[in-house]
Parts: C-alpha cells; sequence; structure tokens
C-alpha cells in the first residue's frame, strides 16, 4: 500500500493559492474571462499532476495524466463559475467587475465588486450602509444588499461570508464588536430573503485597512463592509490578515 505524500500535496497547494492569488491582474492589466479560465485549469491540472502521483494503483504517468485532467476540469469550471457570479452580481447591483488594485482607494467608489478564481468580492464603503455608531442598515442599503439575494438562489452551494472593518478610532475590542454587529446585521438581511446558502459573520475591528489611517479620506476608505462568495470550503482565505 502506498502512502500518501501530504508534504507534496501541501506544498503543492500552497503554489496553487499563489498562483490563484496572482490571477486577478497583470500589471495594471486585467485578466479576462477567458485567460482567468486557462490560469483556473493550469493551477487544478498542476495540483492534480501532484496528487495523481500519490495515488496508489496504476502506473505512475497514468495517475499523473488521470490527476492532471480532473485538476483541469476542476479549476477551469471554479475559475469560470466565480467570473460568472460576479458578472451577475455587478450587473444586479447596476455596475461592473472592477479588478483593478487600487480601486479600493478611490473615494468615490461606494461599492466595488471583484473576483479571483477562488471568489468573488463585493465591498461596501460603511458610509452608504450605516448611520454613524450604528451598526444596522441604512434602507437604502438594505435594498443594496438584498440585490445579491437573486443571484445566491441561483448559486445555492455558494458559501457567503459577511466581513466587518472600522478605522482605529476607538479601542480595538470596541472596533470589533462594531464590525462583528455590522456584518451579522447584513448577513441576517441575506439569510432573512431566504436563500439556502450557508452564510457567515465576521468582524476584522481596524486589523486590516486598505489605506493608513491617518486622515479622515483615508479613514473613510477603511470603514467597509465586504461579501465574499466562495465556490466551497477549501477556497476561503483569513478575511483579517
Amino acid at each position: 500500500m502506498k502512502l500518501f505524500n501530504y508534504k507534496t500535496a501541501i506544498s503543492s497547494v500552497a503554489i496553487a493559492a499563489m498562483l490563484t492569488g496572482c490571477a486577478g491582474t497583470t500589471g495594471n492589466q486585467t485578466i479576462d474571462d477567458n485567460q482567468r479560465a486557462i490560469i483556473g485549469a493550469t493551477v487544478g491540472a498542476l495540483a492534480g499532476v501532484v496528487l495523481g502521483n500519490n495515488i496508489g494503483g496504476g502506473s505512475k504517468s497514468r495517475n499523473k495524466v488521470i490527476g492532471a485532467v480532473a485538476g483541469a476540469a476542476i479549476g477551469g469550471a471554479i475559475g469560470y463559475s466565480m467570473d460568472k457570479q460576479a458578472k451577475e452580481v455587478a450587473d444586479s447591483l447596476n455596475t461592473n467587475v472592477n479588478n483593478n488594485p487600487n480601486a479600493a482607494l478611490d473615494p468615490n467608489a461606494d461599492l466595488i465588486v471583484s473576483n479571483t478564481d477562488t471568489y468573488v468580492k463585493i465591498m461596501f464603503r460603511d458610509d452608504m450602509m450605516f448611520q454613524t455608531n450604528s451598526a444596522t442598515p441604512t434602507p437604502s442599503a438594505q435594498a443594496k444588499i438584498a440585490k445579491i439575494n437573486s443571484v445566491l438562489q441561483k448559486y445555492p452551494n455558494t458559501l457567503v461570508q459577511v466581513v466587518g472593518h472600522t478605522d482605529n478610532r476607538g479601542s480595538h475590542s470596541y472596533n470589533a464588536n462594531l464590525s462583528e454587529q455590522r456584518a451579522s446585521n447584513v448577513g441576517n438581511i441575506i439569510y432573512s430573503s431566504g436563500v439556502q446558502n450557508q452564510i457567515f459573520s465576521k468582524g476584522c475591528s481596524f486589523d486590516k485597512p486598505v489605506a493608513p489611517n491617518n486622515n479622515a479620506t483615508n479613514m473613510a476608505l477603511n470603514r467597509r463592509v465586504e461579501v465574499y462568495l466562495y465556490p466551497n470550503q477549501q477556497s476561503v482565505i483569513d478575511v483579517c490578515k
């Protein structure tokens, strides 16, 4: 009986994660849907080769081929699905998919939909979502959040993670509680619509700013709620780091 090589498999997963993390843009050039699908398939194939190499039974070369084909199919399908969901979410919110890494630094961008090969992210600015020091979304914010539900109903297996972020005014514990309450309330609005998706919420306090908390403009950039859509649990990232 051949033992599974966990060290090799973990290394391949790490490589795949780095590759998919870079799949959104090349410099300032946004990668299109076909390129993203190719990248997803390539990453899947690389992981599949390693996994196929560690499968017992049959020749090693045959297992590599089987693993590569399966991995490419899975990786390509996930990449395509994330592209498709991102476009549908953006359409529902009357905006476009924006994978520019500097988009979050635009003070005029109060809603940004972006995606990688392994998740879709919808970023809502705090100022358009809540009154000052309130954790309850405004009626207009609730209407925007509800628009996502029509897309989620088409993808009941998509995992939903809602994350709150604050600036650094006040204590870390105060902001941790505020960010968690805001994330939870947004998650509850999605849940109460009757979607079948698993929904999780998390508060990051001021641990993950997009800009230095050194002026009012940057602080406003850091106050936000992000909704992540994942195809599976293996794609979930640590959103507070």
